[in-house]
């Protein structure tokens, strides 16, 4: 990453007004049809959770606003994405594991089994964040969710993304899913827009 002046990127004036924000954090809510995930998991042997997070990264990738993201009280400028995926790990607890993502499914599906099962045995944080945009994800496992709120720590300002367990309604599968994202970043028509990606990402998915 690299520190960029504002005023030269399309996020200035976003950067001064929300830069001293006491919760510059907006969180939006969607509920996604996750059928064609659910059938391709179920085929193919394929964990569902991963097959989510390649199409948040699908998503993502093509989308400018994801490449800046305030960090202290400079704006950076970013050439690659990675996905975080929250795991499970051997003492029951959880940790994180940031996984580079380039829009191939293959290399991301086999980085994601070898570097979760390695953060799951270890017990160690897999941190990208010097190097990539980091997306942060976390699935809910235990029960379904209305809405995940996420918090606004002051430290960390990248776009978090929770859902929960998907439900069945009649012969499809939904889920809600909850985006939080600083508004340096992007404003609301953008996340709206990334996240009506996500469900074209889904509907298209060919493994």
């Amino acid at each position: 990453m690299r520190e960029v002046n504002p005023k030269e990127t399309t996020r200035g004036h976003q950067f001064e007004i929300w830069k001293n924000a006491p919760n510059p954090m907006l969180t939006f809510v969607k509920r996604m049809d996750v059928t064609r995930l659910v059938r391709i998991s179920r085929k193919k042997h394929l964990k569902f959770n991963m097959l989510l997070d390649y199409c948040i990264g699908k998503a993502a990738i093509n989308q400018k606003e994801f490449y800046l993201l305030p960090v202290g009280d400079k704006l950076m400028q970013f050439d690659n994405i990675a996905i975080c995926t929250i795991v499970k790990n051997h003492t029951g607890k959880v940790s994180s594991c940031d996984i580079a993502f380039n829009g191939d499914f293959y290399s991301y599906s086999q980085d994601y089994l070898k570097y979760t099962t390695e953060v799951a045995q270890s017990c160690i944080d897999r941190d990208l964040s010097e190097e990539y945009m980091v997306i942060g994800t976390s699935a809910i496992i235990d029960t379904e969710l209305e809405f995940g709120g996420g918090m606004y720590s002051g430290i960390f300002n990248n776009p978090f993304i929770i859902w929960g367990q998907y439900s069945r309604h009649f012969f499809k599968y939904h889920l809600n899913l909850s985006f939080q994202f600083h508004h340096t970043q992007m404003d609301g028509a953008h996340a709206a827009r990334f996240l009506k990606n996500i469900q074209e990402e889904i509907n298209r998915l060919r493994v």
